[in-house]
């Protein structure tokens, strides 16, 4: 079912205000490089899968348990959670450029925007006919539509300005898991079950898929820094990698630990990278420069972080496994 859409006029606008709209909290801060941590203050397990910043200095979240767009508020410690939908089940949420949240939601099979701060619900359901594509991640390029994977095997797009959702098959059947947008407007997504990243023609909608150089990695998640550069987290082979459109090159770096488990990956505004290890229980920041890697441990176990964006200054992130939320802030905060 489709319901009103916000206008492309409304989305454009927020577009050049986006930066403004994920400006960092200004409530007490913890100690630059602490990490700190809060329970999610709800009566019923909301399963918190994936973060983003949200634009009144709170953090959106995805309760896929409970089926729910949550909201954290760093200075009070409340959490807010906003229905869905019956069977609702969403694993990735991201900001828009309009600063309403924008939910992937697998038990819909649709793409859920949540406006903020009204918190008006609409549900952009998938074509008629689509089979259950097990929505997984979105992206926004900068001509304001939203881009998203279906781990069932799926690529898809939602043309805001008219509400219009397009679905096409991916290369290789399933897999399709983590997408990002470049600073200058490339669109990738990466293959869990594929191993592989791949580029989108924003016109045709098509993949080019570009093959890693270590076989049956697992490309789980990827993002892009200031210059453009790919950054994968590989769960199978527990690796960080980075892939340089510009002159093709990979590199690669294990992350230490005798059995990394490399889930979330994210680039902050410093261009430090940031994984988090299932198997090390722990977030790893990696400087690229001395490409040497900074261990910063969870208080609980199995924390399993399963997503890790950030505003200036801030790294935020969600432990499933503990049903806690948490960020790691800067200097430059």
């Amino acid at each position: 079912m489709l319901h009103s859409p916000p206008t492309r006029r409304a989305v454009l606008a927020g577009l050049a205000g986006f930066a403004a709209a994920t400006l960092p909290c200004t409530r007490a801060h913890a100690q630059a490089g602490a990490m700190q941590s809060w329970p999610l203050a709800t009566s019923r397990r909301t399963g918190i899968h994936d973060v983003a910043p949200a634009p009144d200095g709170g953090v959106f979240f995805s309760a896929q348990a409970s089926g729910h767009l949550g909201w954290f508020d760093p200075g009070s410690g409340r959490t807010e959670l906003v229905a869905l939908g019956s069977g609702s089940a969403p694993h990735g949420v991201v900001q828009g450029p309009d600063h309403a949240a924008w939910l992937a939601d697998g038990g819909q099979n649709a793409i859920v925007r949540v406006g903020w701060p009204d918190r008006k619900l609409t549900v952009f359901a998938l074509p008629a006919g689509t089979p259950w594509t097990n929505l997984n991640t979105a992206s926004f390029d900068h001509d304001g539509d939203l881009w998203f994977t279906g781990q069932a095997g799926y690529i898809g797009r939602l043309a805001v300005r008219t509400g219009q959702v397009t679905v096409k098959p991916a290369p290789r059947g399933p897999g399709p898991y983590g997408i990002c947008t470049t600073p200058g407007g490339e669109l990738w997504w990466c293959s869990l079950a594929g191993s592989f990243i791949a580029q989108l023609d924003r016109r045709t909608g098509e993949s080019r898929i570009v093959e890693p150089p270590t076989r049956d990695q697992g490309a789980r998640r990827i993002w892009s820094d200031s210059r453009g550069r790919l950054w994968v987290s590989e769960w199978n082979s527990g690796q960080l990698s980075m892939h340089d459109p510009a002159t093709h090159a990979w590199r690669a770096w294990k992350v230490p630990g005798p059995r990394p488990m490399v889930y979330a990956v994210y680039v902050d505004d410093r261009d430090s990278v940031w994984v988090s290890d299932f198997g090390g229980n722990a977030l790893w920041s990696f400087d690229p420069r001395s490409e040497k890697f900074e261990r910063h441990p969870f208080a609980h176990e199995s924390a399993n972080v399963r997503q890790i964006l950030g505003r200036k200054g801030e790294v935020w992130f969600g432990e499933s496994g503990a049903e806690r939320i948490g960020v790691i802030r800067s200097n430059s905060a």
